[in-house]
C-alpha cells in the first residue's frame, strides 16, 4: 500500500520564527534639478510609500516588515519559534502529541515545553506553542517538528508525519586575546572584537570575569570619569573592532607563595552582551583564557621603589627584592659592577646569606647616575657560593633620568 501523501493528514503545521521585523527602505533614485529627468525621479521618490516624508534621500523607511524566511541566526541569541497545529478537517481528532526537538551536531535537544498532549481537538480548531532556545552551537541545524494523532472514526490507526526546517547558525563576533605577564606581577588582557555580522551592533557589556579569588579585575576602558572610552552608545559596523584592555592584580596572600602564582595559568572568560539594530539580545562567552607560566629560573629579581624623579648625578636609593624560586636552599652573594651609565654605591660583594625555597629578602642599593635620558640598570650579579653558579642581571629595570635643574 503506498504511503499517504502529506496533504491526506488531518492536521497541518505551520512554524514560524519569532523575530524583530525589518525596516524597509526605498530604493534611491535622485538628481539635481538642473539635470535632464528635472524633479521627476524627486517627486517619485517623494510619492513612495515607504520614504520617510522629508528624508527621502537618507535611506530610511517608516514601513516594518514581517520576516518572511528564518534569516542570519547567531550564536548567542535567542531562536523563538511558534508552532500551530490546525484541524482543517470535518472530523473529531484524538490523542494530538506535538514534539519539537533541535538537532546539531553533536545533540538533540527537546524544545516543547508543554510535550503537548491533547486528548481531542474539534474541527477548525488550533492548538499552539512558542518555544525559546539559546543557541550555543555553530553549523547546521535542524527543527524537527513530529505531529502524531488519531483519527475519530472506528478502527482507525494513528498517524503521523513531521516537518523539517534547516537554517545554519553563524559566527556574529571574532573575539582575538593577547595575554602580557608584567615585571609587578600583574597581567594584562587585550581583547579585539570584530563584528561579523551584517549589520550594526550596540556592545551593551564587554567584561572581564575572574575565574577565580586569585586575581582582581580592573578594566582599562573608561576615562576619569567612569564613562566608557567609546560613549554611551556603543555602536559596531560590520567588519569593524573594538579594543578592550584589563588588568588583573594578584592577591596579596597569592604573592606569598611563589608556587601559587606560578600555577595560577587559568585568566577568566570574556562575557560580551550586544543587541542588533532592531534590539535583538545576544550573548557570548569564551572559554577559559590560559596564560603562560613565567619561567623565572632559580631566583626572580625585581627592582622596587624606584624614585619616580631621577636626576642626573644624584643619589637613587632603591630595593632589590630577590625570591628563591628553585627546589633548594641558596647561599647567596651580590656583586655589584659599574658602567658608563651608572655608578653603585657601597660594598661591592654583598652577602645575603642561606635563602630557602620559595623565601625572599629585599636589599637596600643606592647608585648614581652617570647619563641623562633613559638608561638600564645593570651590572647586577648574584653568585651562589655553593654551587659556584653565577646569575647576571643586565636588565633589572629601566629609569629616565633628568637634568638637574
Amino acid at each position: 500500500m503506498e504511503p499517504k501523501l502529506k496533504s491526506e493528514h488531518l492536521l497541518s503545521l505551520k512554524v514560524m520564527r519569532l523575530t524583530r521585523p525589518t525596516i524597509a527602505t526605498p530604493a534611491i533614485v535622485t538628481c539635481d534639478s538642473a539635470d535632464l529627468p528635472g524633479n521627476t525621479l524627486n517627486n517619485a521618490l517623494k510619492e513612495d510609500c515607504t520614504a520617510l516624508q522629508g528624508m527621502e534621500v537618507l535611506a530610511v523607511g517608516q514601513f516594518m516588515v514581517l520576516p518572511q524566511s528564518f534569516g542570519n541566526i547567531y550564536l548567542g541569541e535567542i531562536f523563538s519559534s511558534y508552532l500551530c497545529v490546525h484541524n482543517g478537517s470535518n472530523q473529531l481528532v484524538k490523542n494530538i502529541s506535538v514534539k519539537a526537538d533541535l538537532q546539531t551536531s553533536t545533540q538533540s535537544i527537546r524544545l516543547s515545553n508543554k510535550n503537548i498532549n491533547i486528548g481531542e481537538l474539534i474541527a477548525d480548531s488550533t492548538i499552539d506553542e512558542v518555544i525559546h532556545h539559546e543557541v550555543k552551537e555553530i553549523g547546521t541545524h535542524i527543527l524537527v517538528c513530529e505531529v502524531s494523532y488519531t483519527p475519530s472514526g472506528a478502527g482507525s490507526i494513528p498517524q503521523s508525519f513531521r516537518k523539517f526546517f534547516k537554517f545554519q547558525v553563524l559566527k556574529p563576533l571574532d573575539v582575538k586575546t593577547k595575554l602580557y605577564n608584567a615585571e609587578s606581577d600583574e597581567v594584562y588582557v587585550e581583547a579585539q572584537i570584530e563584528n561579523l555580522t551584517v549589520g550594526p551592533i550596540c556592545l551593551e557589556k564587554v567584561a572581564l570575569e575572574s575565574s577565580s579569588s586569585l586575581f582582581a579585575v580592573t578594566t582599562l576602558n573608561s576615562n576619569d570619569r567612569g564613562e566608557s572610552i567609546y560613549g554611551r552608545v556603543n555602536v559596531l559596523d560590520p567588519n569593524c573592532s573594538r579594543q578592550y584592555l584589563y588588568c588583573l592584580k594578584p592577591q596579596p596572600s597569592l604573592l606569598k607563595d611563589p608556587k601559587i602564582m606560578h600555577n595560577a595559568t587559568q585568566i577568566g572568560k570574556l562575557d560580551i552582551v550586544w543587541r542588533s539594530n532592531m534590539g535583538e539580545r545576544g550573548r557570548l562567552q569564551t572559554s577559559q583564557l590560559q596564560r603562560m607560566a613565567p619561567d623565572y629560573g632559580d631566583l626572580r629579581v625585581t627592582a622596587r621603589d624606584i624614585p619616580i624623579e631621577v636626576f642626573l648625578e644624584s643619589i637613587t636609593e632603591f630595593k632589590c627584592h630577590v625570591i628563591n624560586t628553585s627546589e633548594r636552599s641558596m647561599d647567596l652573594l651580590l656583586n655589584l659592577e659599574s658602567n658608563s651609565s651608572i655608578a653603585w654605591c657601597g660594598i661591592s660583594d654583598i652577602t645575603i646569606g642561606s635563602l630557602k625555597p620559595g623565601a625572599s629578602t629585599d636589599i637596600p642599593l643606592c647608585l648614581i647616575p652617570l647619563q641623562t635620558g633613559l638608561i638600564t640598570i645593570s651590572g647586577l650579579k648574584l653568585v651562589d657560593t655553593f654551587l659556584k653558579r653565577v646569575y647576571d642581571y643586565e636588565d633589572l629595570a629601566q629609569v629616565f633620568v633628568s637634568q638637574l635643574s
